[in-house]
């Protein structure tokens, strides 16, 4: 197998080629910027690029004097929105065109080299265009005002059945006619890397035949052929955004989106001296230019939830074939990243003598014969549909794909796209308005995982795809490529499946049957023998750090977990403490007791006793265990305040340098001494800042520099940060960020103070030390040819063009990528993705886990909207709004979430909606959009003139960009439940445990009652407010408390009563609790807590002094799209 192209980072120095991944392409493409393959490449549109620069002063919310507004009045029946006064002659600011922001990486295309196209379906008589007025039934009837609580949610209908595909030549629902070609205008530009050509004034106009047409949701019936339509030219659609109003918005009527032509031109940034472009993270200033290009920035992780295999139900059209096996229901949030999805698949069976897609036509052409317009393109008028929340989770869409396929795919929680349905050309693409990109959990605790040792891993000669569900095979002794089109040989061991013990049944191979698989790799995949688990803990013991009482936390759950680390014989630890010094550790085998080595020259650190540092823990663990217990007393007494970090990380580099592994920090304090020193950038004056806020940048390179350094060596760095004070997390995150390393973050920790935070350390560091590991890994991502991977997001470094360096890869991290469309994909019905994820086990073994998702190619604007998934777009959205805040500035990514919502609203109207009806309307599957934008502006990341501290808001951006999507979307739209009157009416049975399953409430104030109690689950922590007239029962069967005046202000745990109601509350929270791998605390407050503030804030849809609410929002967004 080829593996030119990789230097070897592995430990063996740099001359020799990399084997211990998925090799890279033998054919590597210079490509022009701008300039696709073979097409005119298309200006991208993105949301996250300023056009210009941002103007001064507030972006979104007001900054006048507050004037308090009742929330229930933000709410009128029907169509009364005049209830704010409008200022005459006050017109709205201007939004500042946005401008492209392009990546570190440039694009590439997954597979260069040249292969066999996939033929096109056979030919059958071209259909006729159907109505799409038959989509909405009574279409001139006005909707009715719901726009209130309480009222009955609009009906959901399922989708339609795919149980049976229809016999006879039919069309496929992917129409095949020619692409739009020829450049589109700015605004109508999608995410791209390429730096974008300078743009006129003028409209530019398609050329080539234009589309035939169809139906709303893409959908012909077979017969005669289409009417030609005549080349349109495409208008810009209005000027340049302005940002909301900064009073009370301006009494306006819904309006139609003018007819005439407004024109927005903009003018691209140019590239920095060096050459460089502002992409995905913090540059370093004159360090590691030469990979600077490459790197991308921190992750957004994917959810740790539901096994695969194990979905609560069964789709509509799955009902015939056998149910899955029965598993414990998911949280809500968590079924939100998670679709039914059955295990035990069928044999995918290759018709004679049919090779590739052509056999695909009939059953995907089934769904073309759907009638009724699909639920997911229901038109809602979100100014008058107040009740839009679920009062269950938002599931992920599922692919408009034939049966059998789809029931081979890969599940949501793992692989997931921000479209269902891949557009057939970039201008499809740029036209939606919407961003295409995936998100990966690929890591993730999975109970069901087939697990293949064979001598012979089956991969594509050409761009060495692992094979798949998805590819063909043309006979038994032949298979194409699903991503370059490559027909390969089967090798002969491949012939006989170990799971039926038969011979000649390629197709039936566990390969070919499951779209996550993990193998066991032969040697040729490694370099070196695979490396031990290797375990390095740096700890802060500076007086403050022993002020803190982390220390005594931190051994004793160490001691606790010592035989659950995970690892085999060969499993080493190590120890190394630092406050104004650096001390070792001598635990070598034979000593009574461990020795202490102080090494008081920081500025030129070194190793007192090499081999003795990092010792076997089989062999060592009594010393071990003596050290973990004098640890806390050692230092009880110290007077030292100052903290050598800087020096204390060069040191750990040096002590694992020879192995990799795992180094494990925990800092109380700015570091203030030696290299890496830092002074502290806050204002505390600014935390409720309405303008930009400052310093989200890293104030020195030192940090980003050594973890490039422990990346090469297989090192990651994991950060615990326990401290009241300011840090730098802006700075110290990077030592994680690029080495593939986790930031763990315990504002004000103290263990008698805050007991919550010291119960939430407990668990997360049993979490840590017992959760799965893996070491030395490198991931890379394949899709098909004519799409291309070119901004990744999530904690890595960006080894090269598309190969990610993990030196620890862990079931909780999560990582996004944005694509882009190369060339016109007209003559495929469906594109492939393949992540490759190859790591060493704690075990010591060398294996990949490859996971392959299948998704249809559409040719319509509404195919488009019809699977858009809401979630994924949002998380994709929050990575790169990340990304924008530290290159560019905070307003320019709140400018641009703000687009991306009105931009997306705005096409769906211009394009996919036939009927032209007043008021902000939307598709049911983005009815939540404007929403989940609204949430992200008042999330802790991104808010403005609200009080918050810098480390808080840095924390909360490196959790959006490595989160899991379903823990990601918890922390920007929390789920809020009424818990005083919770019933066994609807609740799951789960272990002989009684789950309530009470429904999600809206984010308002309106929803409280001062009568009962709401449990707030906002990803990472959790607020019961309990209202000032809760019902005695409630207190004294839950709460023991006999009424409102006896409950405690911390009160931070549940007692364990013997009461039905105490036994529902706690069961609850415990199911809720058990859906993600790290603890949420949970807090109890009431009316005079000082944490009511805090969930006051998450009330996403009321108003306050700084942020609009919900309806004043929509508002905003429907005056911009009438402009």
């Amino acid at each position: 197998m080829s593996t030119a192209g990789f230097n070897s980072q592995n430990g063996t120095g740099t001359g020799q080629t990399y084997a211990n991944g998925p090799t890279q392409n033998p054919v590597a493409l210079q490509q022009t910027p701008g300039v696709g393959y073979s097409m005119n490449h298309q200006q991208a549109y993105n949301p996250m690029q300023a056009k210009a620069p941002a103007p001064p002063g507030p972006g979104l919310y007001p900054s006048g004097p507050y004037q308090p507004i009742p929330p229930i009045s933000s709410y009128l029946l029907g169509p009364q929105v005049t209830s704010y006064p409008s200022s005459p002659g006050h017109p709205l600011l201007t939004r500042p065109p946005m401008g492209a922001t392009p990546s570190h990486t440039p694009p590439l295309s997954a597979s260069p080299i040249p292969g066999p196209r996939m033929p096109p379906a056979q030919a059958t008589p071209p259909p006729p265009a159907v109505s799409s007025s038959s989509y909405y039934q009574n279409p001139q009837q006005p909707m009715a005002p719901v726009w209130q609580y309480n009222a009955a949610t609009p009906p959901m209908g399922p989708a339609p059945s795919m149980n049976t595909p229809p016999r006879g030549p039919v069309t496929n629902h992917v129409n095949q006619a020619a692409g739009l070609a020829g450049p589109l205008p700015q605004s109508a530009a999608v995410y791209s890397s390429a730096p974008p050509p300078h743009m006129s004034s003028r409209p530019a106009q398609f050329s080539g035949p234009g589309l035939p047409p169809t139906s709303m949701h893409g959908y012909t019936q077979p017969g005669t052929a289409p009417p030609p339509m005549a080349p349109q030219a495409y208008q810009p659609v209005r000027p340049a955004y302005g940002p909301p109003p900064t009073g009370p918005p301006s009494s306006m009527k819904p309006t139609l989106p003018p007819t005439g032509t407004s024109v927005a031109s903009a003018t691209p940034p140019p590239p920095n001296v060096d050459g460089t472009v502002a992409g995905n993270g913090p540059q370093a200033a004159n360090s590691y230019n030469h990979v600077d290009n490459r790197m991308a920035g921190p992750t957004q992780p994917a959810p740790p939830g539901r096994h695969l295999g194990h979905y609560p139900s069964l789709p509509p059209g799955y009902q015939n074939t056998s149910a899955p096996p029965v598993n414990p229901p998911m949280h809500p949030a968590m079924q939100a990243a998670t679709q039914p999805y059955t295990q035990a698949p069928q044999p995918f069976q290759q018709p004679p003598g049919g090779p590739g897609p052509a056999q695909l036509s009939p059953s995907m052409a089934a769904m073309s014969l759907q009638s009724n317009t699909p639920e997911a393109l229901r038109v809602v008028n979100l100014l008058q549909e107040r009740n839009l929340l679920p009062p269950s989770p938002v599931s992920a869409p599922t692919p408009c794909l034939p049966q059998d396929l789809q029931k081979l795919n890969c599940s949501p929680e793992v692989f997931r796209s921000t479209l269902t349905s891949i557009p057939q050309t970039q201008a499809l693409l740029n036209k939606a308005k919407m961003p295409l990109g995936l998100l990966l959990h690929p890591f993730k605790d999975l109970s069901q995982l087939p697990v293949v040792t064979s001598s012979t891993i089956v991969r594509c000669r050409s761009c060495r795809t692992y094979i798949n569900p998805f590819v063909s095979f043309l006979d038994q002794r032949r298979w194409k490529c699903n991503l370059c089109y490559r027909v390969n040989d089967v090798p002969e061991e491949f012939m006989y499946n170990p799971v039926s013990r038969s011979y000649g049944e390629p197709h039936k191979r566990p390969e070919v049957q499951n779209a996550t698989i993990e193998f066991i790799a032969p040697s040729e995949y490694m370099l070196r023998p695979p490396q031990p688990a290797v375990y390095l803990f740096v700890l802060d013991v500076s007086h403050n750090a022993v002020e803190t009482g982390f220390l005594s936390v931190f051994c004793q759950s160490v001691l606790d977990n010592i035989d659950a680390l995970p690892g085999d014989s060969r499993t080493k630890v190590g120890f190394i403490t630092f406050d104004s010094t650096i001390h070792f550790y001598n635990l070598q085998e034979g000593l009574s007791q461990p020795q202490m080595l102080i090494v008081s020259d920081i500025e030129d650190i070194f190793l007192p006793t090499p081999d003795s540092l990092l010792v076997n823990l089989n062999e060592c663990k009594e010393l071990v265990q003596d050290l973990l217990k004098s640890l806390p007393s050692l230092f009880e007494k110290t007077m030292e305040t100052q903290s050598a970090l800087g020096s204390a990380l060069q040191a750990a580099f040096k002590l694992l340098s020879p192995t990799g592994g795992r180094m494990s920090v925990f800092q109380t304090q700015l570091p203030n001494l030696g290299v890496g020193a830092l002074q502290s950038r806050e204002d505390p004056n600014q935390r409720a800042s309405s303008k930009d806020i400052q310093h989200l940048s890293p104030a020195t390179d030192f940090y980003k520099k050594l973890a490039l350094d422990c990346s090469g060596q297989q090192v990651a760095v994991d950060l615990f940060l326990l401290s009241a004070q300011y840090c730098d997390m802006a700075s110290l995150g990077c030592i994680s960020r690029y080495s593939a390393g986790s930031v763990y973050y315990y504002p004000s920790y103290h263990h008698r103070h805050n007991p919550a935070q010291v119960e939430r350390f407990q668990k997360d560091l049993k979490r840590y030390l017992t959760r799965k590991i893996g070491f030395e890994a490198v991931m890379r991502i394949r899709c098909t040819k004519g799409l291309s991977i070119h901004t990744f997001h999530g904690n890595f470094f960006v080894r090269s063009t598309d190969l990610l360096s993990l030196p620890n890869v862990n079931p909780d991290a999560g990582f996004a990528v944005q694509m882009s469309i190369e060339e016109n994909l007209d003559d495929m019905q469906v594109v492939s993705f393949q992540a490759a994820l190859l790591y060493t086990s704690s075990k010591g073994e060398r294996r990949i886990r490859v996971h392959t998702l299948c998704l249809p190619v559409a040719n319509s604007v509404s195919d488009i909207f019809a699977g858009a998934d809401v979630q994924a777009i949002t998380g994709l959205l929050a990575c790169m709004a990340v990304d924008r805040s530290v290159t560019a500035s905070l307003s320019d990514a709140r400018d641009a979430m703000i687009n991306a919502s009105i931009d997306s609203l705005s096409s769906y109207r211009q394009f996919a909606l036939t009927i032209q009806q007043p008021g902000l309307l939307a598709p049911t599957c983005l009815r939540l959009f404007p929403l989940y934008i609204l949430a992200l502006l008042k999330q802790k990341a991104f808010r403005t003139g609200t009080s918050t501290r810098l480390d808080e808001r840095m924390f909360a951006m490196y959790q959006l960009k490595y989160q899991p999507l379903a823990f990601a979307m918890l922390m920007i739209h929390p789920a809020l439940y009424r818990v005083d009157d919770l019933t066994d009416e609807g609740a799951l049975n789960i272990n002989e445990r009684t789950i309530p399953q009470p429904a999600i409430l809206q984010l308002s104030v309106e929803k409280l009652s001062r009568e009962g109690a709401f449990l707030m689950d906002a990803g990472t922590v959790m607020y019961l407010w309990i209202g000032r007239n809760c019902h005695p029962n409630f207190l004294t069967q839950v709460l023991g408390v006999p009424n409102y005046a006896a409950l405690p202000d911390n009160l931070y745990l549940l007692p364990e009563l013997d009461t039905a109601e105490s036994q529902r509350t706690r069961a609850f929270i415990g199911w809720l609790r058990d859906q993600r791998p790290f603890f949420p605390s949970l807090h109890i407050i009431r009316d005079e807590s000082q944490l009511k503030p805090v969930f006051m804030q998450s009330m996403i849809e009321d108003r306050t002094e700084s942020a609009l609410s919900y309806y004043e929002f929509l508002l905003h967004v429907q005056q911009q799209i009438s402009k």
